[in-house]
């Protein structure tokens, strides 16, 4: 059994049209690759054909997990968080104990983490860190990188 992962509303609707996308215009293009390749003769020696069939089942399997997280998939009501305290959804800024750094991060599923929008995973290290946290309150958090010590200033949603 999958476990039952949060995610915003956008991030929600995002996996949707994903899942969406696939099942039509992705299965249609497979499709058209499989005939195309059937359509060069002898099966049994067509690497084409061979290729379009693996993809085929690689498309179906990524249908298949995408469906089974959406099965399990909840939103979060960011309505009703806590906002005193690091939940998912949280946007936390931090400053970096060692060098003074500010840095904001906003805490999401894992589908839907992008480190360049500023958007960490709740399962990684520094996330892990900082659930259930206070403003005020100091952390020390093993990274690959070594310890780094952070303080909590500010949470929002």
């Amino acid at each position: 059994m999958a476990e039952v992962t949060y995610y915003s509303k956008e991030g929600l609707d995002k996996l949707k049209e994903e899942l969406q996308y696939l099942k039509t215009e992705g299965r249609a293009k497979i499709a058209n690759a499989i005939a195309e390749a059937r359509d060069k003769g002898d099966l049994s020696e067509n690497a084409e054909y061979d290729a379009a069939k693996e993809a085929q089942g690689h498309h179906e399997a990524k249908i298949a997990k995408l469906e089974e997280v959406l099965a399990y998939a909840r939103i979060i009501d960011e309505s009703k968080l806590d906002s005193t305290k690091v939940l998912a959804l949280s946007i936390v800024k931090l400053k970096n104990m060692k060098n003074g750094s500010i840095m904001t991060y906003q805490l999401v599923s894992e589908t839907e983490a992008d480190l360049k929008s500023g958007k960490i995973s709740v399962k990684s290290p520094i996330a892990q860190g900082l659930l259930g946290k206070s403003v005020g309150d100091k952390t020390q958090i093993d990274v690959p990188a070594g310890k780094v010590e952070l303080e909590i200033l500010e949470i929002s949603r």
